[in-house]
C-alpha cells in the first residue's frame, strides 16, 4: 500500500511537469527521465483519471478541460508537500504557530510560569501555552496520546516509554510564624516533632516525603491540617503555631507579605527533586525538543 501511494505521488509529479511544460519532451528534461518513461506515466495517469488529459491539436498537445482544472490544485498540493518535507525535523518558533500543553502542579506553576512565558514571548508570537494538572496515574497515557506535551513532577514510577530529565533539586525547609516559641531555642528534631504540622497534598490520606523519612527512624509527626495549597498553608502558619515543611525555593515567593520565618529542616533527608517528563514518541520531535530546552532553561535560571 505504501509503495502504491509513493507511485501515485510520482505520477502526480509527472503530471505537474507535463502540464507545466506543455508536453512530454520538456517534462522528461525537467524530471531527468526518458521520454518513454514519461509516456508510460501519462498512459497510467489517463487510466487513473479516466480522461486523456492531453489532446493533440495540430502539432501541439493541449490540456483537456479536466487537466486545466487540475493545474492549480495539483501545483498547490505538491508545493505544500514539498514545504512539509523540507520542514520535517526543524522547528522555528519565530515563524511557527503551535500550542503546547504542560502538566504543572502547585506550587511549581506559580514559581516557574512567569519564566516559561517570558521565554515563549521572546521566541515567537505564534506560540501559545496551556497548563493543566494531570492525575499522576493518568500521566503516562496523557503523554502517549499527545494531549500533554510535557509534565513536570516529582519522581514517578513510570515505564521506559516515558523519558525523564532531572531539572531541579530543592532542600526542605520549615516555615513558622514570626515569634514562634520553637524559634527561641532553635529547631531541633525533638522540637520539630513536638509541633502541630500542616501537610500540603492533593491526597486525602497517606504520608508525605518527610513522613516517609521519619518513619525510617521510627518517628512520626502530628498532622493537624491537610490542605491542597501551599499559599493557603502559609497563611494559616502565619497566624497560628502550626508549622509547614516545604521546598526552600518556593518560600520567598509564596510567603511574600506574611510574617513568617524559615529555618533549615532539622535532620538530613533527600532533596526534593523535580523531573521533566515526555513520551518516547516525542523524543525526536523538533517542536517538543525546543519546548523541553526552554523549560529546562527556565528552571535553571528561574
Amino acid at each position: 500500500m505504501a509503495h502504491e501511494r509513493r507511485a501515485d505521488l510520482e505520477l502526480l509529479r509527472v503530471l505537474d511537469a507535463i502540464l507545466g511544460e506543455g508536453g512530454v519532451t520538456r517534462a522528461a528534461e525537467r524530471l531527468n527521465l526518458s521520454q518513454s518513461a514519461i509516456s508510460h506515466s501519462l498512459a497510467r495517469l489517463r487510466l487513473m483519471f479516466g480522461d486523456p488529459l492531453l489532446s493533440r491539436e495540430g502539432r501541439k498537445l493541449v490540456p483537456t478541460p479536466l487537466a486545466r482544472e487540475l493545474v492549480a490544485p495539483l501545483r498547490q498540493g505538491l508545493e505544500a508537500l514539498d514545504r512539509l518535507v523540507a520542514g520535517a525535523g526543524r522547528f522555528d518558533p519565530a515563524t511557527s504557530e503551535a500550542q503546547f500543553t504542560i502538566s504543572l502542579r502547585d506550587p511549581t506553576e506559580t514559581l516557574m510560569l512567569p519564566a516559561i512565558m517570558s521565554r515563549i514571548a521572546r521566541a515567537g508570537r505564534g506560540i501559545a501555552l496551556r497548563t493543566v494538572q494531570v492525575r499522576r496515574r493518568n500521566l503516562e497515557s496523557a503523554l502517549a496520546a499527545g494531549t500533554v506535551s510535557l509534565a513536570v513532577d516529582i519522581a514517578l514510577p513510570l515505564t521506559d516509554s516515558v523519558r525523564r530529565q532531572k531539572i531541579s533539586a530543592d532542600r526542605p525547609a520549615v516555615v513558622m510564624r514570626r515569634g514562634h516559641p520553637a524559634l527561641s531555642k532553635g529547631l531541633t528534631l525533638d522540637r520539630y516533632l513536638e509541633q502541630d504540622h500542616v501537610m500540603v497534598t492533593s491526597r486525602r490520606q497517606g504520608p508525605g516525603l518527610e513522613d516517609v523519612e521519619l518513619s525510617k527512624r521510627g518517628l512520626s509527626r502530628r498532622i493537624r491540617l491537610r490542605c491542597r495549597n501551599y499559599l493557603a498553608a502559609l497563611r494559616v502558619v502565619a497566624t497560628s503555631d502550626l508549622v509547614v515543611t516545604m521546598g526552600e525555593r518556593y518560600v520567598p515567593l509564596l510567603s511574600a507579605g506574611l510574617k513568617t520565618e524559615t529555618v533549615a529542616f532539622p535532620f538530613r533527608m533527600p532533596t526534593l527533586d523535580l523531573y521533566l517528563y515526555w513520551h518516547a514518541s516525542a523524543d525526536g520531535d523538533a517542536a517538543n525538543r525546543w519546548l523541553r530546552s526552554l523549560v529546562v532553561d527556565a528552571f535553571r535560571d528561574g
